[in-house]
């Protein structure tokens, strides 16, 4: 027992990139980057959103909800990161079991906000004219509400069961943020029935929503299949196509790394995912939903051409 105090008071090594110092100078440049990209962008989609009262619908409130936690999520990570590749790798025990937590509790809650997101576009589509009834803004919030309270259950209950095993003294976490699978790894006991107990709310907080997804388009393909109209079918298919690139992107990694056999994970291939779906996926949602959206795009020039006019 006193050791496992000992080694809760001690800091942690994150390892990171380490093992490859000549390309850790260029990942340090390319995660600063796409962090400001990601601080910038997103906020942008926050301010612009509140602006513009035209942008006062159903899809930009969740898509403010998106924004903000894209902000929270690379920040939970990327600050750190920078830390550890610039020459100190040692995280303390408390920043790290806090990270464990925000991490996982923002990524858990953005999966189930891009499933209500899909809600929002199905009702959109399939029921038009009872559109405005349906996603009332008090129903937004309840969903909104759910989908952060879902998030951070999961993680409480994941990381609850990740942080009171046992390490005997093992401080080295082979990765550049706290994640919960690396901090299991660190266990000095067998750690299948905690894995057991985490792998059913891993599954539901990624199964469930991503067939709330795919039911969503299904219904959405086979209405925009129907129409008549063929501005119609363009209109609906540009409103779904942004929200699809974005789940595909944070979808496809986060599920090849949480759900492929253990005996298949290979520790580079998994921080290469993170890479990729904690700092390069929130950087680009920015770009997806704007370069694509005519709504927003134009709030954005009456904003900078009402300001020039001021001027």
């Amino acid at each position: 027992m006193t050791k496992i105090n000992e080694s809760s008071e001690k800091h942690f090594i994150l390892i990171g990139f380490s093992e490859y110092p000549r390309a850790e100078f260029i990942l340090s440049l390319f995660a600063s980057g796409f962090y400001t990209m990601t601080l910038t962008g997103n906020a942008a989609i926050i301010l612009v959103s509140i602006l513009d009262s035209r942008l006062h619908t159903p899809m930009y409130f969740f898509l403010r909800n998106l924004s903000f936690l894209d902000i929270f999520f690379t920040t939970s990570i990327v600050p750190q990161m920078l830390v550890n590749m610039w020459g100190n790798n040692k995280i303390s025990y408390l920043c790290c079991m806090v990270q464990l937590i925000v991490a996982l509790a923002l990524g858990s809650t953005e999966c189930v906000l891009l499933a209500v997101m899909s809600i929002d576009r199905y009702v959109a589509v399939c029921w038009p004219l009872r559109y405005t009834t349906i996603m009332h803004p008090r129903i937004c919030r309840i969903l909104a509400a759910i989908s952060w309270i879902w998030g951070f259950g999961n993680s409480l209950f994941q990381s609850s069961l990740a942080i009171v095993l046992p390490r005997c003294g093992h401080r080295r976490v082979d990765h550049f943020f706290c994640e919960v699978l690396i901090i299991i790894k660190l266990s000095c006991v067998d750690t299948r029935p905690t894995e057991a107990k985490m792998f059913a709310p891993r599954l539901l907080i990624l199964i469930v929503p991503v067939s709330i997804i795919l039911t969503s388009y299904a219904c959405i393909a086979r209405a925009v299949i129907r129409m008549k109209s063929a501005e119609g079918r363009r209109k609906a298919f540009g409103t779904c196509a942004s929200h699809l690139m974005v789940v595909f992107v944070f979808y496809g990694t986060v599920m090849f790394m949480y759900l492929q056999p253990k005996n298949n994970y290979s520790q580079n291939q998994g921080k290469a995912l993170a890479l990729i779906y904690m700092i390069v996926a929130p950087s680009t949602n920015p770009l997806i939903y704007t370069l694509r959206n005519k709504d927003v795009k134009r709030a954005i020039r009456k904003i900078l051409w009402k300001d020039s006019t001021e001027d």
